[in-house]
């Protein structure tokens, strides 16, 4: 059984370490690597996995060794396989660890995930180090056949379908979320975003609109203006109606809830890679905040996300979605444009469950990662 160093630093809280959970999870649980993962703020990994004990250096949970990233690096034999996710960079004492090692590791460079065109070009590309003998590889996430793909378990899709057909596996679990029974007709949306201005607008179109809302917030950086909007702070589960807004704010889930959260809802806000890829495997219709960077690089990134997204959209049901989107993430009002899209929420959800096909295309990015290490590594596939 082959160790694979997986290095993550938390950047945004606990979407990078998501990730990399996701992925250690399922290379133990299917590949049979034994993935050691290292992550600089255990306090956010906790959040998200509550298992996790921030106080340890080394442990174990769903067959993966978790360690804590700590300066200086205690010292261990590297791994076959190291990837340096999302953008992190490794300590030079393992970089060094790696040239001396024989074999030497595959070494990879994970990605963030996009749409863009450049990422099927640089997919796999080598990248030689400019001293040492060693040689990094580019493993570029994406949506289309030549990339490495996005996350997604075995069984993802089997437990998606399950839930989503059972009325009482829905009922059962916002129950356990300590929130009242949805009421009748109800519109039911989660919302986990960044700071927006667009928040109150939208929150009043819905207090003043015909139909009733059920909005569930996760805790995150979202609820600062939901609060500004209501006038007061929330605690969790506690249910505020505003016209026929009825809003709760949820206690921190663990991924696996957060899961069905999405599966529960008819309509999803999401943000940054983890809970937008999530929220794309749950075959309801999504609204995508991107992370906002320097000079709005942001946007070429949406840009190329819906031009694949709506390619199977009639043009008027583009129009509405593009609207939308465009208006939640440039802090414009998207209160106004709310209505044409909330009409084509029962298209957009017929459309969000063939996106699923689309986004397996490319197979799913662990059994990628598994595959290309094996032909690095000279093995035969398995």
């Amino acid at each position: 059984m082959q160790t694979w160093d997986i290095f993550c630093t938390v950047i945004d809280n606990y979407g990078d370490v998501g990730i990399t959970w996701r992925l250690a999870r399922q290379l133990a649980a299917e590949h049979g690597v034994r993935p050691r993962l290292w992550v600089d703020d255990l306090r956010a990994f906790q959040a998200i996995r509550p298992e996790v004990d921030p106080s340890l250096d080394c442990q174990r949970l769903a067959g993966v060794e978790i360690r804590r990233w700590s300066d200086p690096l205690p010292e261990v034999a590297p791994g076959r396989v190291v990837i340096e996710a999302l953008a992190c960079n490794l300590p030079e004492t393992f970089i060094r660890s790696m040239a001396d090692s024989r074999p030497k590791p595959v070494w990879l460079n994970l990605e963030y995930l996009s749409a863009e065109d450049w990422v099927r070009g640089c997919h796999g590309l080598p990248s030689p180090h400019p001293r040492l003998p060693l040689t990094k590889y580019f493993f570029m996430p994406g949506y289309v056949p030549g990339t490495g793909g996005v996350l997604r378990e075995i069984w993802l899709e089997a437990a998606r379908r399950e839930f989503q057909a059972s009325a009482a596996a829905r009922t059962a679990f916002l129950r356990d979320l300590g929130v009242a029974e949805p009421a009748a007709g109800a519109l039911l949306v989660s919302l986990f975003a960044y700071e927006t201005r667009s928040v109150g607008a939208l929150l009043e179109t819905w207090a003043q609109g015909a139909e009733p809302v059920e909005l569930y917030i996760p805790r995150g950086k979202v609820l600062a203006g939901v609060e500004h909007w209501l006038g007061q702070a929330v605690a969790p589960r506690d249910g505020q109606t505003r016209g026929n807004l009825r809003l709760w704010v949820l206690p921190m889930l663990d991924q696996d809830a957060y899961d069905r959260l999405l599966w529960a809802c008819d309509c999803n806000f999401v943000r940054g890679e983890d809970s937008f890829v999530r929220a794309q495997w749950a075959a309801r219709p999504l609204v995508w905040q991107a992370y906002r960077q320097e000079e709005d690089a942001q946007r070429p990134k949406i840009k190329s996300f819906l031009d694949l997204y709506c390619a199977g959209l009639e043009p008027q049901a583009a129009e509405a979605l593009r609207a939308f989107w465009g208006a939640w993430n440039e802090d414009r009002d998207c209160a106004s444009a709310w209505p044409a899209y909330r009409r084509r929420l029962a298209q957009f959800r017929l459309h969000a469950n063939r996106w699923t096909e689309v986004l397996a295309a490319p197979g799913d990015l662990a059994g990628n990662l598994v595959r290309f290490c094996e032909k690095q590594l000279g093995e035969k596939p398995k």
